[in-house]
């Protein structure tokens, strides 16, 4: 009988939760509770149409906006485009500075040239640090003078809280903003250069002939979501600036400092539904409170528990080291590499633990991740390395390969 199903279901269920907050010595925080405590964390969501601020939770917090300074930097191009400075198949040249910039990136080299339209398509889905260097020095003279003029474009925009020292988002203190200021700025792109607005839908675009996924999963599952930028670098946690149409209405939403990318989207689909949910009943609602969430909450802790329990499922974790400040834009942990299905378990586990010797250093913190899926009758066991980030799962495949062995890259969900 299925336990989930029997009469012990739900206490098996609540033991699990209880074990769980034993070995950790965890609380069950709600999502309210979380993210008062967490310092870094804001939060706004706007009308589009009328300015409206309909939910609101630390949004004039200053913090670092990460990747999200990459759609001032995009503000400038299209103004670029706009004025004739620029066509979309005009080319630009890649400085050693550029190139030097640390990932995400498309590995550019210097003296290499990229068209507007690819660096467009490179920014919003890969969120590439080199690309953004690439543009910023087409426009200036600089990276430090086009990050002036950056500046610049804020304050007439009237985000006065927010100040630009690069073109990228890569750690700078004293480059900062709030979740204000970054609705405010993807209110004026949307209404200012709405025939470029459709770029930031890209879902994949293909680079020297490799597909490269959008960062940004919470368009490819929110109703209505069309965009438009996620950010992620140490100091700031994980950033996001969405837009989603519903029904004529467009509504912006900006989340400063999730504690990962899935609890970010998260947050910014149940903000977008109150948003949703308010729009047009009221006045400006300025400063309202994260309501709680504790029945997902206790789910996703049970959740964990069971798969921490499962020998099978996951059956080596190495000692996660800590995150570097240039991951980029991505989760560090989303992505993974798989090695093959296999009709057991045993030869799908050798499999993954001999790509992990292959792998050395690259595996530092990644995990072996043996998933057992039923189609029909029929059992397979996938074998995968999970944990990466996607240059280490790219560069992990690329080693297997020149030791022949199949490998395929996997960005998580």
């Amino acid at each position: 009988m299925n336990a989930a199903r029997s009469p012990y279901g739900f206490v098996s269920r609540i033991f699990l939760l209880c074990l769980a907050m034993l070995v950790t010595g965890l609380a069950l925080p709600s999502l309210t509770q979380a993210a008062q405590r967490d310092s870094r964390y804001g939060a706004i969501v706007m009308d589009h149409d009328t300015g409206a601020v309909l939910y609101a939770v630390n949004a004039d917090r200053r913090s670092y906006p990460a990747s999200l300074t990459k759609v001032m930097t995009l503000y400038l191009l299209f103004d670029a485009l706009n004025s004739g400075k620029l066509r979309l198949d005009s080319t630009m040249r890649v400085s050693a500075h550029a190139a030097a910039q640390a990932p995400s990136k498309l590995a550019l080299a210097p003296g290499e040239r990229i068209s507007v339209e690819d660096a467009v398509l490179a920014l919003v889905t890969k969120s590439a640090n080199d690309v953004a260097v690439v543009v910023a020095e087409a426009l200036a003279d600089s990276e430090g003078d086009f990050a002036e003029l950056m500046t610049r474009k804020a304050q007439q925009l009237g985000m006065d809280d927010t100040t630009y020292r690069n073109a990228s988002g890569l750690p700078n203190p004293g480059q900062i903003s709030t979740p204000r200021d970054q609705a405010l700025l993807a209110r004026a792109l949307i209404r200012t250069h709405g025939k470029y607005y459709h770029y930031f839908s890209t879902r994949q675009f293909k680079w020297r002939g490799q597909p490269i996924s959008t960062h940004n999963r919470l368009m490819l599952r929110y109703q209505g979501a069309d965009g438009i930028k996620t950010g992620y670098i140490n100091a700031s946690g994980f950033n996001l600036m969405a837009s989603a149409k519903r029904q004529g209405r467009r509504l912006i939403g900006v989340v400063f400092g999730g504690n990962t990318a899935a609890w970010r989207d998260r947050n910014m689909a149940q903000i977008l539904d109150k948003g949703f949910a308010r729009a047009g009943k009221g006045p400006d609602i300025r400063s309202a409170s994260i309501e709680s969430d504790d029945r997902a909450d206790l789910d996703a802790l049970i959740a964990a528990a069971n798969r921490d329990s499962s020998v099978k499922q996951v059956s080596m974790r190495a000692a996660k080291s800590a995150e570097t400040e240039e991951e980029g834009d991505d989760d560090p942990s989303t992505w993974a590499i798989q090695v093959g299905a296999f009709n057991s378990y045993k030869p799908a586990h050798s499999a993954a633990s001999s790509a992990a010797k292959k792998l050395g250093g690259l595996v530092s913190t990644a995990a072996v991740d043996v998933s057992e899926l039923h189609r029909g009758k029929k059992t397979t066991y996938r074998a995968r390395l999970t944990g990466f980030t996607e240059d280490q799962a790219r560069a992990a495949c690329k080693r297997l390969g020149r030791a022949k062995q199949a490998c395929q890259v996997v960005q998580g969900s």
